[in-house]
């Protein structure tokens, strides 16, 4: 949707006005990375509340499956899909209380700490020992490809049901393989150098239903402009400039999804969350 509505202003300028457009490329938009906040793009679940017209995050025409930018509200159909870029990726440990208990985010535990492996699968859910619930999340930091030729940076965060997507797409990035022209031996080109489709998909039970990813390769990136500028994404991300948009935007929307999933079924082991 967003990416028809850019194309058709873009080619609305004269040629006058996108040669000058062009000969002050950057200026003035050279930030440190640190000063960024990279926005997530998500699937609409029943209760998010870009779907709910009584809050601010309300996004018009969009609908459950429906794929969307926080921050900009621009969305995607769900079926068209976005094409991706992706360049870096980090697993993220959130702790919730139950929701039968009141719920709540309790905060992010590191990657290190020894609780995590006490952790034990009761149902659906990863519980841990004094009983709030372990979310893990897969945060894939990505550009997203536009239509006209233009990209934005974004943050996927993928968890509960859609880890399995998550690490399907990880190992299939991981088992892709070119032939070098110049030696002839087979290497794994980098992640920043391939393209991906994501699209929406609808799981659901006799209890309901709820949107998750589905992932398909596109291919080699081919302009190279694109491909440096995922490179460079990259390097800022493993340098750990980069940051994502509020924490509390991110805990509201991981207790939304969470709740989302939940409310579709009574029997939560019949769900692959």
């Amino acid at each position: 949707m967003g990416n028809a509505v850019a194309t058709k202003k873009n080619a609305e300028l004269s040629t006058d006005v996108l040669d000058d457009i062009f000969d002050s490329a950057g200026e003035g938009t050279v930030f440190d990375a640190s000063e960024l906040e990279i926005p997530f793009v998500r699937l609409a679940q029943i209760l998010s509340t870009q779907l709910n017209k009584k809050k601010p995050e309300y996004i018009e025409g969009a609908e459950l499956g429906s794929i969307y930018n926080n921050v900009t509200k621009e969305y995607w159909d769900g079926n068209t899909g976005i094409t991706v870029i992706p360049c870096y990726q980090v697993t993220k440990y959130l702790e919730f209380i139950p929701r039968e208990q009141g719920g709540g985010f309790k905060g992010e535990l590191s990657p290190s700490d020894p609780i995590l492996q006490l952790a034990k699968r009761v149902g659906s859910k990863e519980i841990l020992p004094h009983g709030n619930e372990l979310v893990r999340s897969d945060q894939h930091f990505v550009l997203v490809l536009g239509d006209d030729g233009m990209f934005q940076l974004a943050v996927i965060d993928m968890k509960s049901s859609a880890l399995k997507h998550s690490r399907r797409w990880k190992t299939q990035i991981a088992m892709q393989k070119i032939k070098h022209p110049k030696t002839g031996a087979m290497v794994t080109p980098a992640v920043f150098a391939t393209m991906w489709k994501l699209t929406s998909t609808e799981d659901s039970n006799d209890q309901g239903e709820w949107a998750n990813w589905s992932v398909e390769k596109v291919g080699l990136v081919s302009d190279r402009g694109i491909l440096k500028e995922a490179k460079k994404f990259r390097e800022s991300c493993v340098a750990g400039e980069v940051k994502v948009t509020s924490e509390d935007d991110e805990k509201k929307n991981a207790s939304e999804d969470t709740a989302s999933e939940s409310a579709t079924s009574n029997l939560e082991d019949e769900i692959p969350f």
